[in-house]
């Protein structure tokens, strides 16, 4: 058994401050395991955590570990977005891996049991696992129940699609007041595969839970039964001595591109992944990851917003542990789990599931790509689209006008005033790491603006920001790099550039004269020109999209 931390640090001062809180001599040689809690009485998404916390340590206990509950910020985009255009929402993802810093590590303890849940503390809890190196486990905090009108499912999608559309001329499916109290009906994240669902997904597909977690019903039997497990399995990880970094390999993120390329999921999921494997000291490119893999991975689930299936119907199917069953013939097996074993023998005792809504890979729901990475004159490192369920009626291949804003309120302005034409391609810039800071803006709002006027399929959208996990309209370029702030040539464009568009070939071009537009001033405004307090610090530390964002300035050692 390797030599705990937590015994190398246990001075008679710390054995006196643990003695006072109930602690024997007997726990002072015992691993120590910190519960990691973003308990919140602001956001659903982490109203019940209090509870996973209890399971979790009294499953600690009993497996002869010593648990330490310890808090970090919350971040939930539908209530910690509402300042600054959603600035601080990405921005939080890096405050709670530096906050378990300088708690877990700081006291040197033994592992960690991290309950993640809303979109940004799944990245957060995995790039802190990467950057301590000790032994860790995600706990999948599971998905908010929804309600019904009449014989009609509804969902927070539904309120929030319906909440804008309402403004720009579309009539939502029922009244917004009738929707409010029916949208969420009980803790934990956003129903269908939005960021925090696919995140869930993801860290099953990188080994990092209790195999079968994700998805799950909030507080349902199944989700505290994982708990448990994972609060025994910790302590049997310390006395193993496996650590993330035997997990958190190359061939894990490639695995993780699979599983959300097949769930047609978050673009988000990029970026927090790249800044994973940038604390990991995994020198991959996640952007060249998802190319490689999207020749190889078709859709093969349709959840909202792809598809009619319900998240609900997804876990039953069998979930992410059904679905790595179905990739087995494209992923990397051999990846190390968190159980200690490889990926091939947690599958091999995964149930099949329902191959209707899972289909197999020779049966797809729609042939792939669901994400597709561009490159170009306008995007010289990347732009991100999702194309989910290929759709024959929506463009692949745009070219049109260019309308430039370097503020979202002019754009929907714009878009109210219904003065964008058929053939424009509407730009957002500003919105990115620096510019936003942290990719605020407000580009979802102008995307779903876009559709409820009825434009999707007549103009095209560009930007530097970021798109909810809930965006899947029209055909919108995303996450492009480098931002336009900080040197991006998106900063160039004007009015009236001939821009192109073809995901075919892969490419997002301006069709100017290359001397004429390198000679063009950089004209971009970022969205706050003087932000400050923490989105200050931000702004100034943010590493680009090829280093997912993170707030680090070299990648770690192994």
């Amino acid at each position: 058994m390797p030599e705990l931390r937590s015994l190398a640090a246990n001075s008679p001062t710390r054995r006196s401050h643990w003695r006072a809180l109930g602690l024997s001599e007997a726990d002072m040689l015992k691993p120590k395991i910190a519960v990691v809690n973003s308990s919140s009485e602001l956001a659903v998404c982490f109203a019940h955590l209090d509870g996973v916390a209890k399971v979790v340590k009294d499953a600690i206990r009993a497996a002869g570990g010593v648990p330490f509950e310890v808090r970090t910020t919350a971040p939930s985009d539908f209530i910690t977005g509402a300042a600054k255009m959603g600035s601080y929402i990405l921005a939080a993802r890096d405050v709670v891996t530096h906050d378990i810093e300088v708690q877990v590590e700081a006291a040197m303890l033994d592992g960690m049991v991290c309950l993640t849940s809303c979109d940004k503390t799944p990245p957060g809890h995995l790039m802190a696992a990467a950057r301590l190196d000790i032994p860790t486990l995600l706990v999948i905090g599971g998905y908010q129940a929804s309600g019904m009108i009449g014989d009609e499912h509804v969902d927070l999608e539904d309120l929030w699609s319906g909440s804008v559309g309402e403004r720009f001329g579309k009539t939502p499916k029922f009244p917004i007041e009738d929707m409010i109290p029916q949208a969420v009906r009980g803790p934990g994240v956003c129903a269908g595969m939005a960021t925090a669902n696919t995140m869930h997904c993801v860290v099953e597909a990188l080994g990092m839970c209790i195999p079968g977690s994700a998805p799950v019903r909030a507080n349902s039997e199944k989700m505290f039964d994982k708990a448990r497990a994972a609060g025994a399995r910790i302590v049997e990880m310390v006395h193993e001595d496996l650590r993330p970094r035997r997990i958190l390999t190359e061939a894990a993120f490639r695995n993780a591109a699979a599983m959300t390329l097949a769930v047609s999921g978050s673009i988000n999921a990029i970026k927090h992944l790249q800044a994973t494997a940038v604390e990991a000291g995994v020198d991959v490119d996640l952007f060249a990851i998802w190319e490689e893999m999207g020749r190889k991975v078709p859709v093969l689930t349709a959840v909202r917003p792809n598809g009619p299936v319900r998240i609900e119907g997804f876990e039953d199917a069998g979930g992410a542990a059904a679905m790595l069953r179905r990739l087995a013939p494209v992923i990397e097996t051999d990846a190390m789990t968190c159980t200690g074993q490889p990926l091939a023998a947690v599958i091999a005792d995964t149930p099949e599931g329902d191959t209707a809504i899972i289909r197999p890979l020779d049966a797809p729901i729609s042939d792939g790509p669901s994400i597709v990475i561009l490159k170009g004159s306008l995007a010289p490192a990347s732009a991100v689209v999702k194309l989910g369920i290929r759709d024959p009626k929506r463009p692949e291949r745009f070219e049109g006008r260019a309308r430039v804003f370097d503020q979202t309120a002019p754009l929907l302005a714009e878009i109210e005033a219904r003065t964008l034409e058929k053939g424009d391609v509407v730009i957002l810039r500003g919105q990115g790491p620096k510019g936003g800071p942290a990719m605020g803006g407000g580009a979802s709002l102008v995307l779903f603006a876009i559709d409820a006027a009825g434009l999707a399929r007549d103009v095209a959208f560009v930007t530097d920001g970021q798109l909810s996990g809930l965006c899947l309209k029209g055909l919108t370029i995303a996450e492009v790099s480098p931002e336009a702030v900080d040197g991006g040539p998106l900063g160039q464009v004007r009015d009236g550039d001939i821009v192109l568009i073809d995901v075919p070939a892969r490419r997002l071009d301006v069709l100017v004269d290359a001397a004429e537009f390198a000679a063009r001033p950089n004209e971009a405004q970022p969205l706050s020109a003087h932000p400050t307090g923490y989105l200050d610090l931000y702004r100034r530390g943010v590493q680009p999209m090829a280093k997912g964002t993170a707030l680090v300035q070299e990648p770690a050692r192994p």
